[in-house]
């Protein structure tokens, strides 16, 4: 469970290198709040590739993409969620203190990144993401970028300007409008990144590309669901606290029109709570 440093935030399937080629897991939030952890994540990834390119078109998507993360982090009580959630683990792990089978070290690195994620969340002051709706020439950009093709030189030419300054300036305003936004990021890596150590994997299959399990009471805030890279279907996943149903939909190029697979399914199902 307990590792000495929680990821950094490269791509996780940077993180995942040697599983990747091999499988691909899909992740299936079962609650609101796991939800949007999961946007965000995916959001700040994108931001990172974008900022860390050089062309122009990169960094228009850029752009769009911190203006998504602005309307994602909008949500009220996202920031008092993070704390309360990150409080919560840390009295978890400090129960594990002196327990001769927790790494001692890897424990304190949790710890320690814990308390600098809550800190960072909590030094962000007023509404999230204030600075940038006070900027008068973003919130322009946003409005346009809002309508198909409104990003067009004769829309915004200050903006076309802009793509056509030098790369390292570009990337330096991205960074410093992004910047402020990461607290955000780096207590959902935790928290995710917890989540989903959480669970035991177990390998199943799927009779017919259909599968269904009572949950009895079962909790679980996320499920995961691994299936081989070469397997041509996707699961198509429905849960309430009664019952899971999983159907895998045959993938096939020549037809797009959605059918379950007529064969047997073989994948791994993990269910994920904190």
């Amino acid at each position: 469970m307990l590792r000495a440093q929680i990821p950094d935030n490269r791509p996780r399937d940077v993180a995942l290198a040697a599983q990747r080629d091999a499988v691909i897991t899909y992740e299936y939030p079962l609650n609101e709040r796991i939800r949007t952890l999961l946007r965000l994540e995916d959001l700040f990834e994108r931001s990172r590739h974008f900022i860390g390119r050089s062309d122009p078109h990169d960094h228009h998507m850029a752009l769009l993409t911190l203006f998504e993360i602005l309307e994602v982090s909008s949500r009220a009580d996202l920031k008092s969620d993070l704390l309360q959630e990150l409080e919560r683990q840390r009295q978890v792990l400090l129960a594990f203190r002196n327990n001769p089978e927790i790494s001692e070290d890897a424990l304190s690195g949790v710890l320690r990144d814990i308390e600098q994620a809550s800190a960072a969340l909590f030094s962000m002051t007023g509404k999230i993401g204030q600075y940038l709706r006070e900027n008068e020439w973003l919130m322009a950009i946003k409005q346009r970028t809002g309508i198909p093709g409104g990003a067009c030189e004769f829309d915004l030419p200050s903006y076309h300007y802009w793509l056509h300054r030098p790369a390292e300036e570009r990337t330096g305003q991205l960074a410093a409008w992004t910047g402020p936004l990461y607290p955000l990021r780096d207590g959902s890596a935790i928290i995710l990144r917890i989540l989903r150590e959480s669970g035991k994997p177990h390998t199943l299959h799927a009779p017919l590309g259909t599968y269904q399990q009572m949950l009895g009471g079962k909790i679980a805030q996320m499920l995961r669901v691994r299936l081989d890279v070469d397997t041509p279907c996707v699961p198509e996943i429905s849960a309430n606290k009664y019952v899971l149903n999983i159907r895998f939909l045959a993938q096939n190029g020549e037809d797009p029109r959605p059918r379950t697979a007529d064969w047997d399914v073989g994948f791994e199902l993990t269910f994920c709570n904190l």
